[in-house]
């Protein structure tokens, strides 16, 4: 779409610092390109992405310092304990964030408008315990989710904005064709939350920037590719990023940038998250 080939033409920013932190010369604002993968526990990771040798309880510890974000799934199926959120604030380095998915209770239901207990319970489980280091709620969506707009605005109307004075970024992710229109684009924009760019899946692609973020998880890993991607492939994805983070859409307003490389050839992962930290570098 457009909102896509504006990104793929923008190029690379012409300027980035350490571990893909984009410098903005407008009062010095810093606009973040991070780049993670989903959750940290793995088996095949062992001895690839991790040292051999490297005790389990010390696997967050390695990955926050290879990656700048990771995506937490275990949200999704159960609540956590605000012990656990606060062990995670402390293992990770001060500009890490974890963005987490939002429990399946609230999104996996036929009437959406009923979601408010399930979505009060989830801020209220220990979340805040991240502190600066809670990044977007995706509330993920099955792929049988029709588009239902009175049900679908009445949802977003329940997402909160922010929570104990915390800013809380809100994206979604719908995988049903019917999403992928402007009815939908313009619904999600005037609540300030994003649409998940699903990329190399079977997904709808809905790249229209609609919030102050961009929310990206791309699934096309290969095992064939000792980096999950080719290098080109690679390339264009590290410019996309770069676009979205400088400003390269229609309307050319700078956001931060959340990229996850998930699903694909799982195994890979981590080292084509890297290879894209490595390209913003």
């Amino acid at each position: 779409d457009a909102a896509e080939g504006d990104c793929a033409r923008g190029a690379r920013s012409p300027i980035f610092g350490k571990r893909g932190v984009f410098p903005m010369a407008q009062a010095a604002k810093r606009i973040r390109i991070r780049i993670g993968i989903g959750g940290w526990t793995f088996e095949p990771w062992r001895g690839t992405f991790y040292p051999e040798g490297l005790a389990q309880k010390r696997e967050l510890e390695h990955a926050s310092r290879a990656l700048t974000t990771i995506e937490v799934n275990g949200t999704y199926y159960g609540s956590q304990k605000p012990a656990s959120f606060r062990k995670w604030h402390d293992e990770t380095p001060d500009d890490f964030v974890f963005s987490l998915k939002a429990p399946r209770f609230a999104t996996n239901r036929k009437v959406l408008t009923e979601a408010g207990e399930s979505i009060a319970r989830f801020f209220a489980s220990g979340v805040l315990e991240l502190g600066d280091k809670l990044g977007p709620i995706n509330w993920q969506f099955m792929a049988t989710k029709k588009f239902e707009p009175e049900d679908f605005a009445a949802f977003l109307g329940l997402l909160p904005k922010s929570v104990e004075g915390r800013v809380i970024r809100n994206v979604v992710e719908v995988r049903h064709a019917s999403f992928a229109m402007p009815e939908f684009v313009a619904l999600i924009r005037a609540h300030e939350v994003a649409a998940v760019v699903a990329g190399d899946s079977d997904h709808p692609v809905i790249a229209d920037p609609t919030a102050s973020f961009v929310y990206a998880r791309i699934m096309g890993t290969r095992t064939d590719e000792a980096a999950g991607y080719a290098p080109a492939e690679l390339d264009a994805w590290a410019s996309r990023a770069a676009a979205w983070a400088g400003g390269a859409a229609a309307e050319g307003v700078a956001r931060d940038v959340f990229l996850y490389v998930i699903g694909g050839a799982k195994e890979r992962n981590p080292a084509a998250a890297m290879a894209l930290l490595d390209r913003l570098g």
